[in-house]
């Protein structure tokens, strides 16, 4: 399934197949496609570039797909590893988290920085924090196969 040129967004690199890669939901999830391409808040003479992901619902192109500048895409890969880095050590805590200091790390970014915490406004947080270590640790290894893709992507970029 091609992924559509004629809206707002205008695809410039795709990955067309990525229904067949999509993590657990491989072979059978909506998100149809990713592209990098020109943004669809552009205006005139400002030109922005991001990353979107294409749901096709099985009759039409869905709403439900999303766009994101690139820079949130890597705010997201970002607060992805560090959210792993936090869990790989979270044993030692009995609630998974140091309750007295909830925000985990503040990431350096554009001279403020980025928190990184346990959302302890949720008022299931122990509850919940329990099954998102746990979904964490059955999807580690769809996790580790991209993480480790996108290690050797950035060391041979130079990073």
């Amino acid at each position: 399934m091609k992924i559509p040129t004629t809206l707002k967004h205008k695809p410039v690199i795709v990955s067309d197949n990525y229904e067949n890669v999509d993590g657990r939901y491989a072979y059978k999830t909506d998100a149809k496609g990713l592209s990098l391409g020109l943004a669809q808040w552009n205006d005139r003479g400002k030109v922005d570039i991001s990353a979107k992901v294409w749901r096709y619902t099985g009759e039409k192109w869905s709403r439900q797909s999303e766009e994101l500048p690139l820079h949130r895409v890597l705010d997201l890969a970002i607060l992805v590893c560090r959210t792993k880095l936090h869990f790989r050590e979270a044993y030692r805590y009995e609630k998974l988290y140091d309750t007295e200091k909830p925000v985990i790390d503040r990431v350096g970014l554009q001279g403020d920085a980025m928190n990184v915490a346990v959302c302890v406004e949720n008022e299931k947080i122990d509850e919940d924090i329990k099954l998102f270590t746990q979904a964490l640790s059955d999807d580690d290894e769809l996790l580790g196969e991209r993480l480790r893709v996108l290690s050797s992507i950035l060391k041979d970029m130079g990073y």
